[in-house]
């Protein structure tokens, strides 16, 4: 009797938890709002929001819960994310559609006044020469190397007045973020020499900051150096205290070199979980250098009671946004940058749910963030990047909810 009433309940429990899944998935209608902005012209940027306006004086710096510039003005960083130097084919996606100073021109036109842009370890170590159809947009770029195309990238970007943070994102040159333990880390050379493909240490990491970043020490609206995306460990095993130290280590090496960049420390759990800074902050031999960052997806909170935020009520997701990072941002302590989060264009009502709590909380606390991500296309296999803010030809911008909020944002607590 006792196996049959077992066997009852472990049914029922799984018969819930299928209908529970299922419905994640159910189409979402866009709202009227949405609708409305989709049939819109998008509205032009807000030219005093980026470094190139006059209002800002340089270098930026923390201040409390804001980036700021010399004369204490804050900076808001609404950034997106430009993708592909990380990836298989070393080079930032779309070079062989549009030229890259058309693709800076319609990032600054959709208002975002700062890009993250990613590259890996690999790209560094290696430094291929790309091949010419990649290039078939930049004729002039043919014939040059990764690094080279990733500077000419960087320049393009800054010589349209938006800000770049380089980040750091994977070691070997593939999509992130696997179960692949070689990648896990920002160095490597503690696992079997035959488990990892690409191999570095602590001191190798350092070494291709430096070679990647010598190349921007004089231009002032590269910013900053996200040092590296997702740090998580076997399993989420990745110690705060150990990512920390470092940090510290990768960052002064690059303060040495340029004192006024920002340096980015993303928090474990694959850059969810920044709980850690209240007893064990990240210190630097510049003060005022450390931005925090972390990612928040529909997928994140994974394994914890409350569940992955696609599931989670409004009042759950904002206690779990305040135990892992907002709490820095609410008591003043230091500035964390939302340095990637992202939606389908054709999203579930999970994935609406997790959208629509996370930008109202944005929102509200007037955050930094950086979307993922403007690509159309993932690198490799040309496959379609459902998350894209742009269309195929990387000129026409998508018009959803997720640009209407995000426009929304841009413009949230402007002139504080």
């Amino acid at each position: 009797m006792f196996l049959l009433i077992l066997a009852a309940l472990l049914g029922i429990g799984i018969i819930y938890l299928y209908r529970s899944e299922s419905s994640l998935s159910i189409p979402w209608i866009p709202d009227a709002a949405s609708r409305f902005f989709a049939q819109q012209p998008l509205p032009p940027p807000l030219d005093d929001t980026f470094l190139s306006s006059p209002t800002y004086t340089l270098p930026l710096r923390a201040k409390g819960r804001h980036v700021v510039d010399a004369n204490g003005r804050r900076f808001k960083l609404s950034s997106v994310n430009w993708y592909g130097a990380s990836d298989e084919l070393f080079i930032p996606g779309g070079l062989d559609v549009r030229h890259r100073d058309d693709i800076a021109r319609t990032i600054r036109r959709m208002g975002f006044n700062s890009v993250r842009l990613p590259y890996s370890d690999e790209m560094v170590m290696a430094n291929p020469a790309v091949l010419p159809h990649l290039l078939t947009a930049n004729p002039d770029l043919v014939g040059l190397k990764a690094m080279d195309v990733f500077q000419a990238v960087v320049e393009a970007l800054t010589g349209q007045g938006i800000a770049v943070i380089v980040n750091n994102h994977i070691t070997s040159a593939t999509w992130c973020c696997g179960a692949d333990p070689c990648d896990a880390g920002w160095a490597n050379d503690h696992l079997p020499a035959m488990m990892c493909r690409v191999r570095q240490s602590e001191d190798e990491w350092i070494a291709h900051w430096e070679e990647l970043m010598a190349r921007f020490t004089n231009n002032s609206l590269v910013v900053g150096a996200d040092l590296r995306n997702e740090v998580r460990g076997v399993w989420g095993t990745m110690p705060w205290d150990r990512w920390a130290a470092a940090a510290e280590r990768a960052g002064n090496a690059l303060l040495r070199m340029n004192p006024d960049w920002l340096i980015v420390v993303g928090g474990t759990e694959s850059g969810n979980d920044l709980s850690g800074v209240a007893r064990r902050p990240v210190v630097l031999d510049v003060p005022d250098r450390v931005v925090y960052s972390a990612h928040v997806y529909s997928w994140s909170g994974w394994g914890s009671l409350g569940g992955r935020y696609a599931k989670r009520p409004y009042p759950g997701f904002v206690q779990s946004m305040h135990k892992n990072w907002a709490y820095l941002v609410e008591g003043g302590v230091a500035p964390v940058w939302i340095g990637e989060f992202g939606a389908p264009d054709k999203p579930g009502q999970g994935d609406a749910n997790y959208w629509k709590n996370l930008l109202r909380y944005l929102k509200a606390i007037d955050a930094d963030f950086g979307y993922w991500a403007i690509n159309p296309r993932k690198p490799k296999d040309d496959e379609k990047e459902t998350y894209c803010l742009l269309d195929d030809d990387w000129e026409t911008p998508v018009l959803d909810y997720r640009m209407k909020d995000l426009t929304d944002l841009i413009r949230a607590g402007r002139g504080r």
